[in-house]
């Protein structure tokens, strides 16, 4: 039938376009997939479109370059290999020794903030498991990051996730929710976008003011160290 082969053919086509992504030396437009598999830019935009509904491709920065999603980045973490996970273990048990707080590696998804590992507080009182939880980025500390950074795709810079972008670190303070305070910086890929981001978040009362300011340093620098291990240039950001 027509239609079923019509079916056959996006889905192989779909397909064809993911394997590029995946297999790009570096992130590729929509326009250069389209030249590479000889396909109308429309039609590699729509098929990109509906791979990225799943999760499957993400689109970064105002340029929409396209890198694996977050589903790949999870199937790839439970398949044991040197993963973003795996990789960021070194980091986050150093920020949870020195912060006493949780600590979470994070990526972005297609409709918010990703979380994928957690470093459990040593307070009693500390905050809920986010590993698998899924959150606005406009409410999230890690979430403005990717906002500032183009992890979550084309976003225009407002006044504060500008401020986010110069100093390179970003806070929620009782927005998530009243109580709840996070601190996040980017971990910035080989093009300056940010593919994943560490964050520090506690109670209110103990992440006062003064004293994320005091944890901010090592939290960008650690951010830094993650990049080096997964292999990206360190990019220029505001001073911490």
């Amino acid at each position: 039938m027509p239609s079923e082969a019509s079916g056959t053919q996006s889905i192989e086509r779909a397909a064809q376009l993911l394997v590029r992504v995946v297999e790009a030396p570096r992130p590729p437009s929509i326009g250069e997939l389209a030249a590479d598999e000889g396909l109308p830019k429309s039609t590699t935009s729509r098929l990109v479109s509906a791979l990225e509904r799943q999760g499957l491709i993400q689109r970064l920065g105002d340029r929409g370059r396209l890198r694996p999603g977050p589903v790949l980045i999870r199937f790839a973490s439970r398949d044991g290999a040197a993963t973003i996970v795996e990789l960021s273990h070194p980091s986050l048990r150093r920020l949870a020794e020195a912060s006493g707080e949780t600590i979470n590696l994070a990526v972005p998804g297609p409709a918010g903030v990703e979380h994928l590992a957690q470093e459990d507080t040593a307070h009693v009182v500390g905050v809920i498991d986010w590993v698998g939880r899924r959150v606005p980025f406009e409410l999230a500390a890690n979430g403005k990051c990717f906002l500032a950074f183009g992890g979550a795709g084309a976003t225009e810079l407002t006044d504060d996730l500008r401020l986010v972008r110069t100093r390179g670190w970003a806070t929620s303070v009782d927005e998530l929710e009243v109580g709840l305070s996070a601190l996040a910086a980017p971990v910035l890929g080989a093009d300056g976008d940010a593919v994943a981001a560490l964050s520090i978040s506690g109670p209110s009362a103990r992440l006062t003011a003064e004293r994320i300011a005091g944890l901010v340093p090592l939290l960008v620098e650690e951010c830094r160290e993650l990049a080096r291990r997964l292999g990206q240039s360190d990019h220029a950001r505001g001073a911490a």
